[in-house]
């Protein structure tokens, strides 16, 4: 087997959810809501599936999401984009990072990770023929630094990867560091390659900016967002790409022969979704930052140091200071004596980990929260 492959450890979350299958824990670990997603988006795709076409749509996308995309970004993000030459629909947004990523990186390119990292980026980067170099940010602010950039950007490096908001941080990169990244992939004449997954899931006020929007990136960015994670469908793996031409020419080649379409129904009750108005993302936003502020309102009260959670379904809890070895340790402990699942954090790095940092998902139902609440007790103080 390629060893790219044959040599990647079993993932965290698989361990961890194993690990509350076993031992009947809440499941706060893996990231997916309780809520079936918004019923009028489901119905549309359950209608075109009994009534519309479900042979084999463009290769590109069915023309209808194309141009919802680009009408959607143009009007929450103020992007200009032409959705027969800018706009690709794929099977997911790590489709779209692997389409992207093979399209763009000759062996030998090397190409900077920002970690804490989503898993895929690493074993595609490798698998592409990638020399990865590795930025390890650091807790609370997890923020970009120009020493840092300038001891991994060369001449050698193709690309970066880009995930903003940041998960599992739950952080969102400011517009400095933005403007600090921007400058290096000028200097250097590099192509960021940007998950934007969280771009709608964001709290407090707080605005995603697209990289893509900086001045300089237009033609040098590949915008990646998520109808998984817009409409808390995780399951139907529909991902948008948005590139300059120059850039999506490369990008369509390289998703041909990965996946080549997305069910046609699927597309159809995306488009749909994507048009909706702003209310229904402002509601779906305040819905989240209210079940964030149960957990983490329920985690202080139990003797556990939270960290601020601007954007995604998850938020962190500083053990530092506890009577514990590390993240992984609390972690097993927490399943198999509280029954309740989380993530280290030390498992998103590879360089350098912090493993001081545990990941919990807040995208559930209040019983759900609450139950887990009941479980942890006074962990926290007991642990002080």
């Amino acid at each position: 087997m390629n060893p790219v492959f044959s040599e990647l450890p079993t993932t965290i979350f698989d361990v961890m959810s194993g690990l509350a299958r076993r031992h009947g824990a809440i499941n706060l670990g893996q990231g997916f809501p309780d809520d079936p997603g918004p019923a009028d988006v489901r119905e549309r795709a359950a209608d075109f599936l009994r009534d519309g076409d479900n042979q084999y749509p463009p290769m590109m996308g069915l023309p209808v999401l194309r141009r919802a995309i680009a009408a959607h970004y143009g009007r929450h993000q103020g992007l200009d984009l032409d959705p027969d030459t800018e706009v690709m629909v794929t099977s997911g947004a790590t489709e779209a990072l692997a389409a992207s990523l093979l399209a763009l990186i000759a062996p030998g390119d090397e190409v900077v990770l920002f970690e804490p990292a989503y898993d895929a980026y690493l074993p595609l980067v490798l698998r592409a023929g990638g020399i990865p170099r590795f930025v390890s940010l650091k807790p609370p602010h997890f923020g970009l630094d120009e020493a840092t950039l300038a001891s991994v950007f060369s001449e050698r490096t193709k690309a970066v990867v880009l995930n903003n908001p940041l998960n599992p941080s739950a952080t969102v990169f400011s517009g400095a560091d933005l403007s600090l990244l921007a400058s290096f992939c000028q200097r250097f004449d590099v192509v960021a390659i940007c998950d934007e997954v969280w771009e709608h899931v964001v709290f407090d006020d707080v605005r995603h900016t697209p990289l893509m929007a900086v001045p300089g990136m237009r033609d040098r960015t590949v915008k990646i967002g998520s109808a998984g994670k817009i409409f808390s469908l995780t399951g139907w793996k529909v991902g948008f790409v948005m590139a300059a031409p120059a850039l999506m020419t490369g990008l369509a080649k390289a998703h041909q022969f990965l996946t080549f379409t997305t069910p046609p129904n699927l597309q159809e009750g995306v488009a749909y979704g994507l048009g909706k108005d702003t209310a229904y993302f402002e509601a779906m936003r305040r819905g989240f930052a209210r079940s964030r502020d149960r957990l983490a309102r329920g985690l202080s009260e139990r003797g556990f140091r939270v960290l601020p959670a601007q954007a995604t379904w998850f938020l962190n809890i500083d053990i530092a200071g506890l009577a514990v070895a590390d993240d992984v340790a609390f972690c097993r402990m927490l399943v198999e004596t509280r029954g309740v699942a989380a993530i280290p954090v030390s498992a998103f790095y590879t360089e350098a980990p912090v493993r001081h940092i545990v990941r919990l998902c807040f995208a559930k139902e209040d019983a759900t929260l609450d139950a887990a609440l009941d479980r942890l007790g006074d962990l926290g103080r007991a642990l002080a």
